[in-house]
């Protein structure tokens, strides 16, 4: 069943795209939620005419986009976390506590943009997270885990 997404839907596609999904899916879940809206000939004649006027404004909002991974780049995020022996944590550091590290650093992002690679980090070392900024920037984000000082 050919759809076309109305909003991003994680591990399918993002607004606007024509998906090919299973028919269950699209029937029961996709349509019902609005999430998505069938591919009939004129609805892909619309959707190309709504992209082609679209693309001049994404341009701008693509540089934008860059710029920001720029900044985020130089950034240096080390998040300190209660440990135990051997560099095990009490608890996890997950996307949420990777957003909220940002922030303090100025960078506003929504937390489901923020991918960490290997799920929640339980132990204190280096890591790398996936922080999608626009469908066309996607940047790999170091950053480290350190045990709190205890004083």
């Amino acid at each position: 069943m050919e759809l076309i997404l109305k909003e991003d839907v994680q591990n399918l596609g993002f607004k606007d795209d024509l998906v090919n999904v299973k028919n269950g899916f699209g029937r029961n879940y996709l349509i019902p939620r609005g999430l998505a809206s069938l591919a009939t000939p004129s609805a892909k004649k619309v959707l190309a005419e709504n992209l082609k006027q679209r693309a001049h404004k994404e341009k701008k909002i693509v540089d934008a986009a860059n710029k920001t991974a720029e900044a985020i780049k130089q950034l240096e995020i080390k998040i300190a976390a209660n440990a135990g022996a051997g560099d095990k944590l009490f608890g996890s550091i997950t996307n949420i506590d990777l957003a909220d590290a940002l922030e303090k650093a100025g960078h506003s992002l929504d937390r489901k943009y923020i991918a960490i690679q290997g799920g929640a980090v339980k132990r204190t070392g280096p890591y790398n997270a996936q922080i999608r900024l626009h469908r066309d920037v996607v940047i790999d984000f170091p950053f480290e885990v350190v045990a709190e000082a205890k004083g």
